[in-house]
């Protein structure tokens, strides 16, 4: 099994980025130009980094330092103040809630609990490298200019087609909250799954500003150094209609290179081939 694993050619181009319709760190809408590349079809997955910590022995920052864990508030809660973060000792892509949980159960899930350094390190053992935001917007778009990887409404036929928050955050619906097996839901129009929701995805470039996101830990990791922040893209299963309306391509927010958070993953680009 090659570590590059499924991947799309993608001829590159112009399209239109960003979105006027949500958030104003998504405008202007602009007529960007990428280049051709490759991109994998979906994030990695639990099982792709076992193996690449396995044959090079990586180590993360989070198994040596702990990372952002999300623990769903006991009651009412204000939105706007993201309480339910908790850095965690002992949590990484092993333990993604922190000690007692594992990935035993989730090969087929993104690996999360990563940070930037630990995400460009397996793109470059597997060939690769990490996407720019562009690139990466281009590629969940899919060809289209929608504001959905599957058309203009965010529920076509009544649900979500994207791995999202079950219900009103942070109240826990019935299906319950988390990551889910990749590809669970159609692909996009050129072949990817799971864009949007699931987990955010590392990209290199740089955020202009500080930011906080509403659906990561607010700026950095406190025990990490003061890295540049940068543009994380596709929203997470924390996103919900009440809550962080970001389950689209155009959606990004901040986050420090140097933190690693339960919602957060990433997928490479390659050379074409």
């Amino acid at each position: 099994m090659s570590a590059r694993g499924d991947t799309v050619d993608l001829p590159g181009g112009r399209f239109a980025m960003g979105s006027d319709a949500f958030y104003a760190e998504e405008g202007p809408v602009r007529e960007v130009e990428v280049g051709p590349f490759a991109i994998g079809t979906t994030a990695v997955t639990n099982a792709a980094f076992a193996r690449f910590v396995a044959e090079t022995g990586h180590v993360t920052r989070a198994e040596r330092l702990g990372a952002a864990v999300f623990v769903v508030p006991d009651g009412p809660v204000d939105l706007a103040e993201p309480t339910w973060w908790h850095l965690v000792r002992g949590a990484s892509w092993r333990a993604p809630e922190g000690p007692g949980s594992d990935v035993t159960d989730r090969a087929d899930h993104p690996v999360v609990q990563v940070d930037l350094r630990d995400a460009a390190a397996y793109a470059a053992w597997a060939g690769g490298r990490l996407p720019t935001e562009e690139e990466w917007e281009y590629a969940a778009r899919g060809g289209s200019c929608d504001e959905y990887p599957w058309g203009p409404v965010a529920r076509p036929g009544g649900a979500v087609p994207a791995v999202v928050w079950d219900g009103d955050f942070p109240v826990v619906g019935p299906a319950g909250w988390g990551t889910r097996p990749v590809g669970g839901h159609p692909p996009n129009g050129f072949g990817l799954h799971d864009v949007v929701g699931q987990v955010w995805e590392w990209t290199t470039t740089p955020y202009r500003e500080r930011e906080s996101g509403c659906c990561g830990p607010r700026g950095s990791d406190p025990l990490a150094a003061a890295d540049p922040p940068r543009v994380l893209k596709g929203g997470s299963f924390l996103c919900a209609d009440n809550y962080c309306r970001r389950y689209r391509p155009a959606a990004r927010i901040a986050l420090a290179s140097d933190s690693a958070s339960a919602n957060v993953g990433f997928r490479c680009a390659f050379p074409r081939n």
